[in-house]
């Protein structure tokens, strides 16, 4: 329960202002279709988490319990300091139109999302856990608890949201989840 709350906690919080956020943002001004770009949002974020939460669990059977609590210790203090830096949208993720709004909302946020810090921190998240499936749904909720405000309600909510504020809280939650890991939190297990 705990990888549930916490993965749904810092991706809601690293999600606001985030590049996805912004294309959420970007895709319902275009189309002004809000249910197919929600739904295109969460088929998106459950292929792309899994697959991301498929490599941190992957990740701890390659190197010791001790090598793992360090990098990922200093992962999420790196996600602290990524988390402040605010995100700018790039113009080629909102060009695939032609597709339909549905497909376009699917393919644009998969190839947004990769690299991206909420890819990075589900990664992270379980490997820390050990628990894909928690972390995946976690994650995913945390996603659409950002975004689909973005969706329907668009620039009525956007410039009302303190996110200077909401990233901070996000890098402090992850400085605290990376200095816990160093300091041996989650030994019992296995980490």
């Amino acid at each position: 329960m705990e990888a549930f709350l916490v993965s749904t906690g810092v991706v809601a919080l690293a999600e606001i202002g985030d590049k996805t956020q912004l294309l959420a943002f970007l895709l319902a001004a275009k189309f002004r279709k809000p249910l197919p770009i929600v739904c295109g949002i969460l088929v998106a974020t459950v292929a792309n988490h899994t697959f991301a939460a498929a490599i941190g669990t992957w990740l701890t059977t390659l190197a010791g319990p001790d090598v793992m609590r360090w990098v990922i210790g200093l992962a999420f203090l790196g996600m602290a300091g990524w988390t402040l830096i605010p995100d700018k949208l790039d113009e080629g993720d909102a060009k695939l139109a032609k597709y339909g709004v549905f497909v376009t909302t699917v393919i644009a946020f998969f190839l947004a999302e990769m690299g991206d810090k909420t890819q990075i921190a589900t990664v992270a998240l379980a490997a820390r856990y050990h628990a894909l499936f928690a972390v995946v749904a976690g994650t995913t909720l945390g996603m659409m608890l950002a975004n689909v405000p973005a969706v329907y309600l668009g620039d009525r909510i956007a410039h009302r949201v303190p996110i200077r504020l909401v990233h901070g809280i996000a890098a402090a939650i992850f400085a605290v989840l990376g200095i816990a890991t160093l300091l041996g939190a989650g030994a019992q297990f296995g980490m």
